[in-house]
């Protein structure tokens, strides 16, 4: 059925383009020593978010498709939610319903992994933590208890350590709490007859292998890639043996920490990939799974040559995902759970009845404001009348360059909103987030210093072309930037928060003719009802199924 919206009955917009502005990572906390939000300089902002056209939404729990209100939100579901308008049960939700029901295991993809590890060896890799954002520790036990039972023998488990939606150093906790059900699945094994063989094989930080995003730094996948498969990199005894060498060298966190492989005795890697093998990626959000699965998965993959140092080829193996990371490009081919399938997202309606529109944001969330805007889904809804503007990212520790791209996104921004051509923009400052997530309070408080300077800019010149600024962000992260113990020692967090994140509207144009919606009592708007107010803000009434918006007319 064709898309279509209706024109508002009392409002028809503003002469100028609304622009919608997400400030990664900002989110809503009391002031105090350790919120960089507040302990920075912004007057700007500050103006914002004091006017009568403020609110606070939720971006954490069911509010963006989580489970619970224990789960953090991050930029992956928060864009979901503002691209769409409507909550989609995510990742996570998605991946605990299809283990609690079993129907995980009676896919083809699982029972096809399982044969292969039952003949040669099973191999999971992921995100080795409790975060909850890209993965967690719980579903890997599930997977390996289960695989055990079914019959599987050999399991290498190549982990990649977190120090960024956990505490910075917990890589210690996480090893011995997978080490002790891997003793345990052994042990079961041993004592009925059928000898296993489950161990941690390979792993590395985050930040150095693996996961890398929207092609940022395929170095990093490579390191990763050869790691995992040829078992290339420095040998340790056990992952334990790795971490504490790493730790006594380094006071860097876990996600910076470099690549190891464990070894036997002789120092021969106990869990390289060969020829029949399988593989599955327990990662469940997209972003930081797509270039490993495309190294993995694609027979003329040519980014980086996939041989070992020795001479070793790509093996032939069977790999999957948890999900389906890009239903566009269908990558991977196979996966163990199907995505949540969103669509008649923003964009489309948009796009259908004509509207102009622009997104931008450096490499690092570029995808975020494009791909998950529009669903999960990669590529231009309708090229004639969309622009997309990726900045490359700098290959740095983003503490050493608090101002990342802001400035350039913002410069670029206004050449956009100036050129006349567009009605809807979209931008992401990711200072906010990726700043944060290095647990430096100081370089934090410069990224928001820095995005305040580049928000008066944009103030500016919606007034001088008759628009609108929606102000707001897709979870917390700033807003906290260490915990204080009992003892009073203080302890950087690098992880997002529960906390609300603001949503102001700037119109310079503004006389009474609507106001903000208080929400139903002990029932928080969230990310998905903004949606609906940009549609109301463009002239438009937003489609049935769509969550209220955040204004009245």
């Amino acid at each position: 059925m064709a898309l279509s919206l209706s024109q508002h009955p009392s409002f028809s917009g503003r002469p100028g383009p609304v622009l919608v502005i997400v400030a990664d990572g900002v989110g809503v906390a009391p002031a105090g020593p350790s919120n960089a939000v507040t302990e920075a300089s912004t007057p700007t902002l500050d103006l914002l978010t004091a006017s009568e056209l403020y609110t606070e939404l939720a971006a954490h729990g069911p509010a963006v498709g989580l489970p619970t209100d224990d789960d953090m939100g991050n930029s992956e579901v928060g864009h979901n939610a503002l691209g769409a308008g409507r909550i989609f049960a995510q990742g996570a939700k998605l991946v605990n319903k299809a283990l609690a029901s079993g129907a995980i295991f009676e896919t083809d993809v699982w029972k096809q992994a399982v044969e292969c590890g039952a003949a040669n060896t099973l191999h999971l890799l992921g995100l080795h933590s409790n975060g909850g954002v890209h993965s967690t520790t719980e579903h890997l036990y599930q997977l390996l208890r289960r695989a055990a039972d079914e019959g599987v023998t050999s399991c290498a488990v190549h982990i990649l350590h977190d120090g960024r939606d956990v505490a910075q150093r917990s890589a210690l906790t996480y090893i011995q709490q997978t080490e002790a059900v891997l003793s345990e699945i052994n042990a079961a094994g041993a004592s009925d007859g059928h000898e296993r063989n489950f161990r941690i094989a390979s792993g590395g930080g985050r930040m150095t292998i693996t996961m890398d995003r929207y092609e940022a730094d395929w170095d990093m996948v490579e390191r990763g890639y050869l790691c995992h498969t040829h078992g290339e990199g420095p040998v340790f005894a056990s992952a334990t043996d790795a971490v504490e060498t790493m730790y006594a060298e380094t006071d860097k966190g876990d996600q910076y920490l470099g690549r190891f492989v464990v070894g036997d005795a002789a120092k021969q890697p106990v869990g390289a990939m060969h020829d029949g093998d399988a593989v599955l990626l327990f990662n469940y959000r997209g972003d930081r799974s797509i270039e490993i699965s495309r190294a993995y998965e694609e027979a003329d993959f040519d980014v980086f040559d996939r041989a070992g140092a020795n001479g070793e080829q790509h093996p032939d193996v069977f790999y999957a995902g948890m999900l389906q990371y890009d239903g566009d490009a269908l990558i991977p081919k196979r996966y163990l759970v199907d995505p949540p399938a969103i669509d008649r997202t923003m964009g489309e309606f948009l796009c259908a009845e004509g509207v102009r529109s622009f997104a931008i944001s450096e490499t690092q969330k570029f995808g975020h404001v494009t791909y998950f805007w529009n669903g999960n889904k990669s590529g231009y809804i309708n090229e004639s009348l969309e622009t997309y503007v990726e900045i490359p990212s700098d290959n740095v520790e983003f503490d050493t360059t608090p101002a990342m791209k802001v400035r350039e996104i913002t410069a670029e921004t206004i050449d956009l909103l100036r050129s006349g051509e567009y009605q809807f923009g979209r931008l992401n400052f990711p200072s906010g987030d990726m700043v944060g997530h290095t647990g430096h309070l100081h370089a934090t408080v410069e990224a928001m210093e820095v995005i305040d300077e580049c928000m008066a800019q944009l103030v500016e010149v919606i007034d001088e072309l008759g628009g609108v600024i929606i102000y707001t962000a897709d979870h917390g992260n700033a807003d906290v930037m260490y915990t204080v113990d009992s003892s009073g020692d203080k302890h950087p967090k690098t992880s997002h928060t529960l906390s609300p994140v603001p949503f102001a509207i700037h119109d310079p144009n503004y006389d009474g003719e609507y106001h903000m919606v208080d929400a139903a009592p002990g029932d928080a708007h969230g990310l998905a009802n903004v949606a609906a107010t940009v549609f109301n803000l463009l002239g438009f009434v937003a489609p049935d199924d769509y969550l209220q918006p955040l204004i009245t007319f």
